[in-house]
């Protein structure tokens, strides 16, 4: 059995119109988008806006107060007035003259010449001595003469020292050490000499040694002669 649909209820009987409707709204929604007017948009301007006013800063007022004025100390206290009475007397002072009259006759009194004290230099080192002592034929600046006069004396002592005497003594062998002090006055001779050994005959032996040098040109410090110390050691080999 078929079904009968209504011919009034067919809606591909409309699918035209509705199409047409379609197109008429679709031209009419163009249309208007075309013909609405766009205006550009307009802004207020901006404010201008001052930094100056909110990067000051309010300054304390400082009140510069004066220095304070040292206060000042009080008057001395006045001395004790001493209340003379009329009937005590009082003695015044009688100030002299010191002017003198051309018929006064002047006494000078005698004067008497003080000698001056001469500086009195003390004995100087000789490896500090501004000028050392020159032994005879040494020759040279000040350096040079310091070098040959310990030159020398090393020199006179191992010409002029027994050396048999330590193998007399009986000294058991190796190296003796002798220590030997003296001065050279202002004068330029050796005085004050001293020596320390191994036996008490090497010393005498040492000290007349010592005593044989000969006369020295003195040394001077400050352009002055003095006395100049000098110390020397010396080895002896014992066989």
């Amino acid at each position: 059995m078929e079904i009968k649909k209504n011919p009034k209820s067919n809606l591909e009987n409309y699918s035209k119109i509705f199409m047409q409707i379609g197109l008429v709204l679709a031209l009419f929604v163009t249309y208007a988008a075309i013909e609405k007017k766009t205006y550009d948009k307009t802004t207020s301007d901006l404010a201008v806006i001052s930094m100056n006013a909110d990067m000051e800063e309010d300054i304390p007022i400082t009140e510069v107060k004066p220095p304070a004025q040292p206060k000042t100390p009080p008057p001395p206290t006045p001395e004790k007035i001493e209340v003379v009475e009329d009937e005590k007397e009082v003695e015044e002072t009688v100030i002299e003259s010191t002017e003198t009259d051309e018929t006064e006759a002047i006494v000078v009194e005698e004067i008497v010449e003080i000698a001056e004290a001469e500086e009195v230099i003390e004995d100087v080192n000789f490896m500090i001595i501004e000028d050392s002592p020159v032994f005879p034929g040494c020759k040279g600046n000040k350096k040079e003469l310091k070098k040959c006069f310990s030159d020398m004396v090393g020199k006179h002592f191992q010409r002029k020292f027994d050396t048999d005497l330590p193998n007399e003594l009986g000294l058991s062998p190796g190296k003796k050490r002798v220590f030997i002090g003296f001065k050279i006055d202002k004068q330029g001779n050796i005085v004050n000499v001293q020596a320390r050994g191994p036996h008490p005959k090497i010393e005498q032996e040492v000290i007349k040694v010592m005593k044989l040098l000969p006369k020295m040109k003195p040394g001077k410090q400050r352009g002055k002669p003095v006395g100049v110390s000098f110390n020397i050691p010396f080895t002896l080999l014992v066989e």
